[in-house]
Formats: structure tokens, sequence, C-alpha cells
């Protein structure tokens, strides 16, 4: 009895142990990309009353994804998969409370400043109002080539298309003309309170408030408009799946180097992710 058994567990491991079409989670971080930060804050208005200052980020890009394989083609595969990506950074508005002088003659003080944590809300990505990210989206279409000649385990390498969807980087250049307006209003404030009437300078300072919240959800309001850049590249890859006979679960795991793709000069790429995940095998 216990030769057929083995037997029978024999045949059914030599069994094609792989699906027509899986869909399936993964686990994706985004390996070696880096963003550039700034060492100091920097005027984003000639006058100096308000300056902006970004921070950066290194190492791994969290994220996560989705994958479409069909196995029913003869010699190749195929993989259809979207992966998104994010990193997290702060980004301060530092706004005068104090005018600065712009003659030469009177002695320069030291403004005081405010610092005015940013949030936004990128449009296109499913975060709400947060503190700023950098959201890399990519969608790959691969070819794969399979060694079938395995049970249960699949070894495979292949490439193609990558589509990438990146946001943009909350720096001087975006910011700046979102501000000018408001920043005429806040000199023109401060030039006219009465420095020797407390009314007069808590009006000023209430308005100047005013002005820098405007500011604010004007850089919002923009952030939510901007979208997504997008641009074509490409991308290969290795990996492998694994699923048990019958059981119609499978696991796999790919490693992918992309190339191409357009992204903000503050981003330095790393172009490698992983992919880690299972899936509904059938």
């Amino acid at each position: 009895m216990n030769y057929k058994v083995a037997l029978a567990a024999a045949a059914l491991l030599a069994t094609q142990s792989f699906a027509i079409i899986g869909i399936g989670g993964h686990y994706t971080p985004g390996l070696g990309t880096k963003m550039d930060g700034m060492d100091k804050p920097v005027n984003i208005t000639s006058d100096g009353q308000i300056k902006l200052m970004h921070q950066g980020f290194d190492g791994v890009m969290q994220g996560f994804g989705f994958k479409l394989w069909i196995d029913l083609l003869p010699i190749i595969d195929i993989e259809a998969t979207l992966n998104f990506h994010m990193g997290s950074y702060d980004a301060i508005l530092y706004v005068a409370e104090s005018k600065v002088s712009l003659d030469p003659n009177e002695a320069a003080a030291d403004p005081t400043y405010k610092e005015v944590p940013l949030e936004i809300e990128l449009g296109g990505t499913p975060f709400g109002k947060a503190n700023p990210k950098f959201v890399a989206m990519n969608g790959d279409l691969t070819i794969t080539y399979p060694i079938t000649s395995l049970p249960i385990i699949r070894p495979y390498i292949g490439g193609g298309l990558t589509y990438y969807l990146n946001s943009f980087v909350l720096n001087p250049e975006f910011v700046t003309p979102l501000v000018d307006g408001a920043v005429q209003e806040i000199i023109g404030i401060i030039a006219a309170a009465d420095p020797t009437d407390p009314a007069s300078i808590q009006q000023a300072s209430d308005k100047a408030k005013e002005l820098g919240d405007s500011m604010q959800q004007k850089i919002q309001d923009q952030a939510l408009d901007e979208g997504l850049k997008t641009s074509i590249g490409g991308h290969i890859m290795a990996g492998f799946r694994l699923k048990l006979p019958i059981i119609p679960i499978a696991a796999y795991a790919n490693f992918k180097y992309y190339f191409g793709g357009d992204y903000p000069e503050e981003i330095d790429p790393g172009n490698m992710a992983a992919e880690v995940g299972v899936g509904l095998a059938i």
C-alpha cells in the first residue's frame, strides 16, 4: 500500500501545477531612490519676506502593487503589473513677521519668521491631505520566458514596456508663482502699521496671518490640480512563481530593473524594485 501512495504522490508532483491565469497582490519596495533635500531655506521672494525649505529621503521607497499573469500561451507568458511607490518629506514656508529692510543704509535686523508646515493633497493618488510625498507609479507589460521542466516552481526571465507616472516636488519653482500677490499685500500691511500703536500692530499681524493661510491654500489647490507627469520606458526582470498542485494559490517573487522615465531634477531614481506576493491561480 505504501508504494502505491508514493507512486500517486510522485505522479501528482509530476503533473503540471501551473494555472492558465492568475491575479495577485504584492509588497514592492523601490530600491535606491533618493530625493535631494535643501541645506537651508531659500528666498522665494526677492525681498526675503518668504522662504521655503524641503527635506529629502533616501534608501527604500515603500510600495504595493497588483499583478495579472497568463500562462496559457506556448513558449512565452505575459504579465501585467501596476506598482505604487511613495517617499515622504517635509516642506516648510518661513513667513517674515517683521519687515525686512531693503535700505542698504539701514541697519539690517534679522526678521522673525513664522514656520508654516505645508500639507498638500496630490491629485491622482489615494492620499488625503498630508505631508508632501513623492509618488512614483508604473504600469509594466512584460513578456516572460519560463522554465517549465520543473514541477511546483517556475523560474522565468523577461522584459517589456513601462508606463511611468510621477508627482512633482514641492520646490521654489513650484511655490514662487503662487505667493507673489499675497507677499506684496503683506509688505504693504506691515509697512502701514503704526509701530507705536499696539492695536495697529495686532491688526497687521492678524491680516498677515490670513494672507499666509491663503498662500498655503493656494499651494494646496495647485498641488491637487497638478496631477501626475507621464513618460514611457522599459524594464527587464527575473523571478519565479511557486504553486502546489490542485491548490489555487500561487506565490511569486520578482526583481526588476527599470530604464527610461522622466523624473523631477531632485529625484535620483534607483531604477530597481522587488515584488513579493501571493495570488489566486485558476
